[in-house]
């Protein structure tokens, strides 16, 4: 599992040094597909395609695959016209889930290019806390509150500043228990 994980963090840095990013449908499904496949290409033979299999985490059923597709169709339509909107769409986007691996790192990507387009923003995820982001992703189906004000506290409008990128790339890969380190052994 973690040379997948070296790997795909090696095709996230590519997916920005080769301005690839830039070519990537924002705020839609296909460019989630598209972000999910650049990101694990060769990795996972699903690279890119939407899950037929249900799946769960911590008791947690994420969108039946029956659905799917049509799930997908709806959270595309949803408005994007500000940040309460943009954050409602990433949190519909998670309950999906459409991948069978991979969606965490491949979401706060599609995030960050959509909050870059839309409000020419992006989060500073290196200042966002692993613990206190997991547990507000966990509650956000309830109430989307607390993932707005972390994520909204740590906005920055260095959106083309490659170390803030970069590092936002490693914590996305630290939340999913994957560390530099991990590539050392």
């Amino acid at each position: 599992m973690r040379n997948i994980d070296g790997k795909s963090l090696e095709n996230a840095y590519r997916l920005f040094e080769s301005n690839n990013i830039e070519k990537m449908e924002i705020g839609s499904a296909k460019g989630l597909k598209q972000i999910h496949e650049y990101l694990f290409a060769g990795l996972y033979d699903f690279a890119g395609e939407v899950r037929t299999k249900n799946i769960a985490k911590g008791g947690f059923r994420f969108a039946t695959a029956l659905y799917l597709n049509e799930i997908l169709v709806k959270i595309e339509q949803m408005p994007e016209n500000n940040f309460e909107e943009i954050i409602a769409k990433y949190v519909e986007m998670n309950i999906a889930h459409p991948f069978m691996e991979g969606n965490g790192r491949t979401m706060r990507i599609w995030l960050d290019m959509l909050l870059k387009t839309k409000l020419k923003k992006m989060v500073n995820w290196q200042f966002v806390d692993k613990t206190l982001y997991l547990q507000a992703m966990e509650r956000s189906p309830i109430n989307d509150l607390e993932l707005r004000t972390l994520l909204g506290n740590n906005l920055t409008d260095e959106i083309n500043n490659r170390e803030v990128i970069f590092k936002g790339i490693e914590q996305s890969y630290y939340y999913e228990g994957y560390t530099k380190e991990d590539d050392d052994e």
